[in-house]
């Protein structure tokens, strides 16, 4: 468990982001009209009014930033907890995607008007529907905005008024664990399974997890370890070419490590205990494989790449899977 005193080192941040949904409820007169509307005109009791596709530069950068948030910081109280050292960077990558959304909110308004009237063009029979829905510019400005918070925390005086934040921190070890394995589970399906080659770039997941970890060192005493085994795995790497044989095993075995949360607690607490850490690498080898974590489809998670197609020739599992 997370100690209460580690909020002194750690920033939170909450992320904001409105998005204009650029539907309306359906009407009584909408449903009753001959026909109703398709697909692409309202679906679940509601109404496009304008071109979804319009506002996706808008998802999209909201992603971003979740995404960089996400790089450095852990999920904490609805936003993201992050390290001193996070602060910077973090608030220099969140300003240049907030200029992006403010040009694009910029763009979208301008030609607003237009967008609504290509929208019933391309949707012909619905003109009154569509018409009648259809928003001012400046309701759709309320709507879309991009802005964050950073803050510290302090707990109230007292054991109970201080005892749900408590509880969250005693939480932040877990999930900085959860979230590891979450990122290590995507790359092993993405770039490991079923692989007998792969390019350096397939430890580069490996490198940001590496950096994450170090960050976030002050929330669990055996993440410390872990970042120098990381280190230490990533040293014995070539430097050029395709990684296979040795070079391959090695790193599937830190991937397959990072996979497993009470796998990466086990290995950091052994290597506190005295455990080498090459004696650690070699230990990966034969680790027993994590329980197979169910990706969620591409449409409930967006952002979640695609598993490519594993092919080539299959790869004894030598224990790793």
């Amino acid at each position: 468990m997370t100690d209460i005193t580690v909020l002194k080192h750690l920033t939170a941040l909450r992320l904001e982001v409105t998005i204009w949904s650029a539907r309306r409820k359906l009407t009584a007169a909408d449903l009753c009209a001959p026909n109703l509307p398709p697909e692409t005109v309202a679906s679940l009791g509601s109404k496009k009014v304008c071109n979804p596709e319009d506002l996706r530069v808008f998802g999209a950068l909201k992603s971003r930033a979740v995404a960089l948030l996400d790089r450095h910081g852990v999920r904490f109280l609805g936003g993201w907890a992050l390290p001193e050292r996070a602060i910077d960077p973090v608030n220099a990558g969140l300003d240049a995607i907030g200029a992006e959304f403010v040009q694009a909110k910029a763009e979208f308004l301008a030609r607003y008007d237009a967008a609504v009237a290509d929208w019933i063009r391309d949707n012909p029979g619905w003109e009154a529907l569509l018409a009648n829905a259809a928003v001012s510019a400046d309701v759709v400005r309320s709507r879309l905005g991009f802005a964050w918070q950073m803050f510290r925390l302090q707990p109230p005086k007292g054991r109970e008024a201080s005892k749900p934040l408590t509880e969250a921190v005693e939480e932040l070890g877990g999930t900085l664990f959860g979230e590891v394995a979450k990122v290590a589970e995507e790359a092993w399906q993405k770039s490991f399974l079923g692989k007998t080659e792969v390019s350096l770039k397939a430890a580069w997941p490996l490198k940001g997890l590496r950096q994450k970890l170090a960050g976030l060192s002050c929330l669990e005493p055996r993440v410390t370890p872990l970042v120098d085994l990381i280190d230490t795995g990533l040293a014995a790497l070539p430097e050029k070419g395709p990684l296979t044989g040795g070079s391959l095993l090695g790193l599937q075995g830190l991937v397959c490590l990072l996979r497993d949360p009470a796998a990466m607690r086990e290995h950091g607490q052994k290597i506190l205990d005295g455990m080498g850490l090459d004696a650690a690498l070699q230990a990966l080898v034969a680790l027993p494989p994590p329980p197979v974590q169910p990706l969620l489809l591409p449409e409930e998670t967006p952002d979640t790449p695609e598993s490519p197609d594993a092919g080539g020739q299959a790869l004894d599992s030598l224990g790793l899977w």
